[in-house]
């Protein structure tokens, strides 16, 4: 099945690029984008990913506004050339690669659209390879990870209002992901197997002239499969950014984390985060959530809208809900991200906290599934 892509030299493989190089199912290849204000009057997120295995291409957009949670989602059969990246009214536009691009969801039945544009303010960065096993997470996820940092323009509409989105005060973090993830109906077991527990945490930071960034995976002893740590420098002008990656990128050499949780719930309700760096004092950041996200809002642990789904050819839906009427330890709704202050000395800082907890968690008390902090 030849694409547009097979004109260009990008082959890792003796096939077409539309062919998989791997018959894994959960092969997938995902946009993941955020955007918030400084003040955390307004959130938003966007998922899209092609499963080329599973023949399926889908997309979200949450938009938390005014003390509700709003999503758009949407499902397609997978357009034969990867370089459409479109789900009925919803598009990714690729303005200059690595650099600039366009978010659009054109007027539709829902009332839920967006026209987004992207400005860098850093250079892009791998996070290291993720291999997470069966034996950890009872499935296997092999994945690579990148990011970037950046500002947002442009508008989001809701029914019956349109918000400005204004570069100056609206951060966010561009993530692409690709490999393979669970995703879609679920395979078939086999034999009986023990629920594993999971501990994600995943910290992008913008400070006033540079960027940190943390992730870690943790099992149910607190033991870390996996972490990353990072500082880079932020330009004033996307012009000024030094190529795809930046040579001044620092990694940290370890990191940490302190929390403090909401009773009854397993959100992060403060605490702080450490970054030990190879040369100095280590970097204690001080945080304050001031807004909470449900990530099923982009489709993450959705009962109805996950990632992969078959909705057939075309399907479209849009939701709301009340922040206040949330029931935090259902299933569905533990995975989330929060909009976080951050302090370090007299600088302060804005990013996020991705937070995923399920399991015991015998250093902050947690120890069942899915129990509440006391």
């Amino acid at each position: 099945m030849l694409s547009s892509f097979d004109d260009f030299y990008i082959h890792q493989t003796s096939r077409p690029i539309a062919t998989s190089a791997t018959s894994d199912r959960n092969a997938y290849d995902r946009s993941f984008f955020n955007g918030y204000t400084d003040t955390g009057d307004l959130y938003f997120g966007i998922s899209a990913a092609r499963y080329p295995n599973l023949e399926i291409q889908d997309c979200a957009l949450t938009v938390v506004y005014e003390g509700k949670q709003h999503a758009f989602h949407a499902s397609r059969r997978a357009p034969t050339d990867p370089r459409d990246m479109s789900t009925g009214p919803f598009r990714i536009e690729i303005l200059e690669p690595m650099m600039t691009l366009r978010v659009v969801v054109e007027d539709n039945e829902t009332g839920i659209g967006a026209d987004l544009r992207w400005i860098p303010r850093t250079a892009h960065f791998p996070e290291d390879h993720q291999s997470l096993t069966p034996q950890q997470i009872g499935r296997w996820m092999i994945t690579t990870r990148m990011n970037q940092f950046g500002f947002w323009s442009g508008e989001i509409r809701l029914p019956g209002e349109t918000i400005a989105v204004n570069p100056q005060r609206t951060y966010g973090t561009k993530d692409r992901s690709w490999g393979v993830r669970p995703v879609g109906d679920p395979a078939p077991l086999g034999a009986p197997r023990q629920p594993k527990g999971f501990k994600f945490f995943w910290a992008p930071l913008h400070w006033s002239d540079h960027v940190t960034h943390i992730g870690i995976f943790e099992g149910d002893h607190g033991e870390v499969w996996h972490w990353d740590g990072f500082q880079l420098p932020a330009y004033t002008d996307a012009t000024l950014i030094p190529g795809i990656e930046d040579p001044n990128i620092r990694r940290f050499k370890s990191v940490a984390h302190d929390f403090a949780w909401k009773s009854g719930t397993r959100n992060v309700s403060g605490g702080t985060l450490t970054m030990e760096q190879h040369e100095g004092d280590p970097i204690v950041v001080e945080l304050e959530p001031i807004l909470s996200v449900r990530m099923k809002g982009m489709g993450y642990g959705h009962p109805e809208w996950g990632h992969g789904f078959w909705k057939g050819e075309l399907a479209i839906a849009g939701e709301s809900w009340n922040l206040a009427d949330i029931e935090p330890l259902r299933p569905e709704n533990v995975h989330i991200q929060e909009v976080i202050r951050v302090r370090r000395g007299d600088s302060v800082g804005v990013g996020v906290l991705e937070q995923l907890v399920v399991g015991p968690y015998p250093k902050y008390g947690f120890k069942e599934l899915l129990d509440g902090a006391s």
